[in-house]
């Protein structure tokens, strides 16, 4: 498979939908001479998701040009990034891996005899492989390691030295796998950078790097799409994806039909009814997005379209996972902690809901629709804020009393958006607007920045801390918000901060305009 196509479209193949692709010279020189060598690696951590999606379309990619595909399932990485994954789950986690990815590459058409699966603690535990991370921490810089893993390497206040080893490693595996390229998102581009900088032994660490606009980071649980969800959750899910009508930018529900529906299927049709112009067959993304920009796609269409295509790709997934050796391998592999809980007082591993952590927030990017003037008071109240979901939230607020109604209309916020609901003055407020504030005569108040290009849904998370998965609702009892809220600070540079930690999104950081050192309400 791959013969009939010359070199030129080769290429065209495995470089389609990429970001960027280093090495291209050296791209084309090998395929003029025989077939591409390539790898993708994944970290067996958290559960995989539909965002894997993405990878696997462009695996078959690489497969229809006649390439020789690698599959690393990256034990040993996934505990050293901060032991994601624990030591005794590894094994765990590696089998229930290479099952979940096989009937994914199944689901969507791939041959696996064509495929090499390799596990990481195979190779990277012998003698030779260890000998080389020693020669490479060497010669690697603390700074080039620790900026190489900035954006895939969980950072926290106090980073382990085991995450410095992280991207070192990743660096050495294209070596110990004989590959030509090395295929991974966006976020991987430091660590492979790196492999370009140094030299072990005597063989270079360069070679051709492919980029995808993905990231396989799973830390936005609610909007995340599980592999083995019912169809009841993805359609749950799917309504609360960020899907603003004619806004092509940041939309993760185009990005799939782009990188995964169309890819795979040549085509993607969106349904309707018939009085709404009924089913429209697409076999260019770009004419996808066109008439969305321009609303000739409403959103609930592209979702429900969406919807019938993704599950059609997961219904071979959840048949296969319907044993009880897999649904057995599933709870080992991901216990459920929350159902282990013992009697013992002093075990902080079985009261994780006790604990008082900033990834118990359920902080969003808001966009202010609609301010109001309130009924039965003298103020403003913010009648409809975006936060990407069907229904806008309402917020009563008292420092919107010192903010003008020009500079609250159409502005992005940040809210917290788990506390329970309760009404002030008749109006019930759903969610919190977060605001840096200095105390004085008059007091002054400034709503929190979203960084640019954020939209109306997406997660606002603590560096270190975004992994986590916040409460459903917060418990008034027991004041986790005010517990966290004595830390929460803007710095001189005027970035909100909890305690050391950045307040973010996955754009970049949460700030405010002018007032440094302010307290955050």
């Amino acid at each position: 498979m791959g013969e009939q196509f010359s070199p030129d479209e080769k290429f065209s193949l495995i470089t389609r939908n990429l970001q960027e692709v280093l090495g291209e010279e050296k791209l084309k020189q090998i395929l003029q001479e025989r077939e591409l060598k390539v790898y993708w690696g994944t970290a067996t951590t958290g559960k995989p998701h539909v965002a894997y999606f993405v990878p696997m379309s462009k695996i078959a990619d690489f497969l229809k040009a006649g390439c020789q595909v690698t599959i690393l399932f990256a034990d040993l990485h996934a505990y050293l990034d901060n032991m994601k994954a624990p030591w005794e789950l590894l094994e765990l986690r590696v089998q229930y891996y290479e099952q979940v990815i096989k009937a994914m590459l199944e689901s969507i058409g791939v041959p696996l005899d064509r495929l090499k699966f390799v596990k990481g603690t195979d190779f990277q535990l012998s003698r030779e492989y260890t000998l080389d991370v020693y020669r490479l921490s060497s010669i690697v810089t603390e700074h080039d390691a620790k900026k190489a893993g900035a954006e895939v390497v969980k950072q926290v206040e106090h980073p382990l030295l085991s995450g410095l080893l992280y991207p070192g490693l990743q660096a050495l595996d294209e070596e110990y796998l004989k590959v030509d390229a090395q295929f991974g998102g966006v976020d991987q581009r430091k660590i492979f950078t790196l492999a370009e900088k140094v030299q072990v032994n005597k063989f270079s660490l360069g070679c051709i790097m492919l980029f995808l606009i993905f990231k396989m980071s799973s830390s936005e649980e609610d909007s995340k799409i599980d592999l083995l969800d019912k169809k009841e959750d993805v359609k749950k899910k799917l309504k609360k994806a960020f899907c603003e009508p004619g806004n092509i930018q940041n939309n993760g529900v185009l990005s799939f039909v782009k990188h995964v529906l169309l890819p795979l299927n040549s085509e993607f049709v969106i349904k309707r009814d018939p009085k709404w112009g009924g089913d429209k067959v697409y076999t260019d993304f770009e004419e996808v997005e066109k008439d969305f920009a321009e609303e000739h796609i409403h959103p609930g269409d592209l979702k429900a379209s969406v919807e019938v295509a993704l599950n059609k790709l997961l219904d071979p997934i959840r048949k296969k996972f319907d044993t009880p050796e897999l649904r057995k391998l599933t709870s080992s592999a991901y216990p459920n902690l929350s159902k282990n809980k013992s009697a013992s007082k002093g075990n902080p591993q079985n009261k994780l809901e006790e604990e008082i952590i900033p990834s118990r927030l359920d902080l969003r990017v808001g966009k202010i629709v609609s301010v109001q003037k309130h009924p039965d008071a003298d103020s403003l109240y913010l009648e409809k804020i975006d936060i990407g979901e069907e229904q806008p939230r309402t917020v009563v607020s008292g420092l919107v009393a010192y903010v003008s109604q020009e500079q609250l209309q159409d502005r992005l916020v940040v809210l917290l958006c788990n506390l329970k609901p309760q009404k002030m003055r008749g109006i019930e407020s759903q969610a919190m607007l977060l605001c840096a504030s200095v105390e004085g005569e008059p007091r002054q108040v400034e709503p929190l920045d979203p960084p640019e290009g954020s939209a109306p849904g997406d997660r606002v998370y603590v560096e270190g801390y975004e992994s986590g998965k916040p409460d459903d609702e917060l418990k008034s009892k027991k004041n986790v918000f005010e517990k966290l809220r004595v830390d929460l600070k803007i710095s001189a540079e005027c970035v909100a901060k909890w305690k050391e930690n950045d307040l973010m999104t996955k754009l970049g950081k949460i700030t405010c305009k002018t007032l440094k050192g302010g307290n955050i309400s």
